[in-house]
């Protein structure tokens, strides 16, 4: 480790483990062997990263949520330490809050955003510039490209895959419901889906298993299992073809 990095005590760090300039370790963290962390990377108290992790330069990982007075976020009991599993990735200038659970084998891009209390699973890919709200779950194997937008209260299955500039949305009334965390859920994207780049998904929506939405549709329904959708509003087109599904 480099004289200009701070090292909390209480620190847990494994074997050769390589470290750049002005990293910042807190109290609790434990790390596993043969990491490799950036220049200028944070982390924050009680996170727990697996073995042979690789962190760039910036990233910050364990950050407490940063709410608003007026946020839907907010729960009484303090998040869990984040948790990074074996082997994982993390960009350049990644933010990953704690409460969130990242699987093996996963790759956080350059200047992604995860916030508390997410579920990634193993082999997930969050591209670059992506954001992934809080309370949100995502299955193995899932790719979602750069500069998607995962909300808040969403079920993502495995091996899904989303296109760039996907926007998906929580809540109907935009913050004018009565109580709007009750009303707010997100879609339920099943295994095998595939969004096409820039569409939009509105709240509530089940996109099924093997389905495919083409690219800039806007989805207001659900989509039946293994059928293609497109337009604005999208609506059936044809089913997707048997080559195309997973085994």
């Amino acid at each position: 480790m480099l004289s200009t990095s701070t090292l909390a005590s209480c620190a847990t760090i494994g074997e050769d483990c390589v470290f750049g300039a002005h990293v910042v370790i807190g109290a609790r963290v434990v790390i596993g062997v043969r990491a490799r962390i950036g220049h200028h990377v944070v982390i924050h108290p009680g996170t727990i990263i697996g073995d042979d992790v690789q962190i760039a330069d910036h990233a910050v990982l364990g950050r407490p949520p940063l709410l608003s007075p007026r946020s839907s976020a907010a729960v009484d009991a303090p998040p869990a330490p984040l948790r990074v599993g074996h082997r994982c990735r993390i960009g350049t200038g990644a933010v990953i809050a704690c409460g969130t659970t990242i699987g093996d084998d996963t790759l956080i891009g350059d200047q992604a955003f995860v916030r508390e209390r997410v579920t990634l699973g193993r082999r997930v890919v969050v591209g670059r510039g992506s954001a992934v709200e809080n309370d949100t779950s995502i299955g193995d194997d899932t790719c979602i490209q750069a500069n998607a937008y995962i909300t808040a209260y969403m079920t993502i299955e495995e091996h899904v895959f989303i296109a760039p500039c996907v926007t998906t949305t929580n809540d109907n009334s935009m913050a004018r419901a009565a109580d709007v965390r009750a009303s707010m859920r997100g879609p339920t994207i099943r295994r095998g889906a595939r969004i096409g780049g820039n569409s939009i998904l509105l709240p509530g929506i089940e996109i099924g298993a093997e389905a495919f939405v083409a690219a800039g549709a806007l989805v207001t329904r659900d989509v039946p299992p293994g059928m293609v959708v497109m337009g604005v509003p999208a609506r059936v087109v044809r089913t997707v073809p048997q080559e195309e599904r997973l085994p």
